[in-house]
């Protein structure tokens, strides 16, 4: 072998064995429901929360330094309001804004809440007094505020960002005609994102409707020298979408570009896992990069269904995402559907004591956490306080959810929201049981266990959970995993266990 081809073979195993090293990522970065993600950098610190639709409490904060590992940090909204949608990060001054919409039978209405710091607490919200959705903060060239919205609406802010300035709400934008033979949910201009990057403002908006079809969502760009316009399209439109029902995500879209420090581009956004409807709208991480005109593509080489290097060094201060789910921190890792009451919650040492607020699970609200992965199992030991139902749920909504649990007298399914009962005890009046639930790939099955986990029963029933989507039953929500309890009394749910089976 000559010498030229020995030193070729031995910078391509040097290459390999660089690359082989490198720290790389695979999407989703959040996993699971955390849509219309909106994101902000602060010096080497990255903030980002999502729409919290009907989960209280409600716009979890997440802090990163490495873009891809998040850890909870505060909670901005402890009111149930309505369904909360597509949130805007923001900081102005010395204080940090998020600007909300909430979605009511009779109408939309946009809110902000702000802090001196991303950690809390956060104020009361503060009703704007402005119709439409999905506000994003921006400021003008001239130190103006500004909340655009869907529709390519705007309208101008107070000096101190609290109040819209009256008679000011103003249509400056009609968004890019995507191709007439494209398969979409419809138009649906939403979702603004705007960030003044050298001497362009780029305008960033969702387009094609943020379910239906798989092909529906996408990224698309317009840009302008002044926050007043005239907003010029990207000749490269969308950014991001969907072309192949086949492809891996779906319904990509609803974006924000974030940069690192050292000046390198990205995009966060929502998308759809195929097969996977009923984990709602994960957060997905893509590199972006300048062409020579001054629009931003993504990169050529990146296949986000694959592995890609990480954008800055790991983070190595965060743990495993499911690691402190045993804690019960609610409003961090766990929430409630509509009805939050701190009052019915009791942490102390590892175990959580759960008050009833009524006859059945719709009326004792349960509390749920996001698993975000294809395959796992929940278990817990519990013990009924009083005349109580317990046990542990997958729950999309107060009409459509599914369990397994125990009352004095027998062990109890749900189904569809429906209680069945699945027979009598084995033993005698049980006060304590332990009890399993796996979801794996949508086919849900039970175990349970009367002498603290020697012994195990695999229920009877098996159910299928793949049609509990927002495209079958509406309201954007997700399957979550979670406990409950109704009746007249508490449980206790100790030792909780959160296992991932692939």
């Amino acid at each position: 072998m000559n010498k030229k081809l020995i030193t070729m073979l031995s910078a391509a195993m040097l290459l390999g064995q660089l690359f082989a090293q490198t720290p790389t990522y695979r999407n989703p970065i959040l996993g699971g429901d955390y849509p219309d993600p909106t994101i902000m950098r602060e010096g080497e610190d990255y903030y980002m929360t999502h729409s919290a639709f009907d989960y209280q409490p409600g716009l979890t904060v997440f802090h990163s330094r490495d873009l891809v590992h998040w850890e909870p940090i505060s909670c901005a909204l402890n009111t149930y309001l309505g369904s909360i949608w597509a949130p805007d990060i923001s900081k102005h001054g010395d204080k940090y804004y998020i600007y909300f919409t909430v979605a009511l039978k009779n109408g939309r209405k946009n809110y902000v809440t702000y802090a001196s710091s991303p950690y809390g607490p956060w104020s009361e919200p503060i009703d704007l007094h402005i119709a439409n959705i999905d506000p994003c903060h921006v400021v003008g060239e001239d130190g103006s505020r500004w909340l655009f919205m869907s529709a390519g609406k705007r309208a101008r802010l107070t000096d101190d960002g609290l109040a819209i300035v009256p008679g000011t709400e103003e249509t400056v934008y009609e968004g890019w005609q995507y191709p007439e033979e494209w398969l979409t949910e419809g138009f649906c201009l939403e979702g603004p994102k705007l960030r003044r990057i050298g001497e362009y403002y780029y305008y960033l908006n969702a387009e094609g409707g943020t379910a239906g079809p798989p092909t529906s969502h996408m990224i698309t760009m317009a840009r302008s020298k002044s926050i007043n316009g005239p907003w010029e399209n990207a000749p490269c439109n969308p950014l991001v979408h969907t072309y192949n029902n086949s492809d891996r995500w779906w319904s990509k879209g609803h974006g924000s570009l974030i940069d690192t420090p050292d000046g390198r581009w990205y995009v966060v956004y929502h998308s759809y896992e195929n097969g996977f409807y009923n984990l709602g709208r994960q957060t997905l991480l893509e590199p972006v990069e300048m062409t020579p005109d001054g629009w931003f593509r993504t990169c050529p080489d990146t296949d986000i269904e694959g592995e890609t290097a990480m954008p800055l060094p790991v983070d190595g201060s965060i743990g495993p995402r499911h690691d402190k789910v045993g804690l019960f921190r609610t409003g961090l890792e766990w929430k409630f559907y509509k009805a939050h009451d701190p009052s019915r919650v009791q942490v102390e040492d590892g175990a959580l004591t759960l008050k009833s607020a009524g006859k059945d699970m719709p009326d004792s609200p349960p509390m749920l956490f996001v698993a975000g992965v294809h395959s796992y199992e929940i278990e817990a030991r519990i013990t009924l306080i009083g005349d109580v139902t317990a046990g542990l749920t997958l729950f999309y909504n107060d009409r459509f959810f599914m369990g397994t649990g125990f009352n004095r007298m027998r062990r109890v399914r749900h189904r569809m929201g429906e209680e069945r009962g699945t027979g009598r005890h084995e033993v005698e009046a049980p006060q304590t049981m332990r009890l399993r639930l796996r979801n794996d790939r949508h086919v849900v099955t039970g175990q349970y266990s009367y002498d603290d986990g020697a012994t195990w029963h695999r229920e009877t029933w098996g159910m299928d959970i793949s049609g509990y989507h927002h495209n079958t039953l509406y309201e954007f929500q997700s399957v979550l995993p979670g406990v409950y309890v109704y009746g007249d009394g508490q449980a206790r749910f100790e030792e909780f266990k959160f296992k991932v089976l692939e």
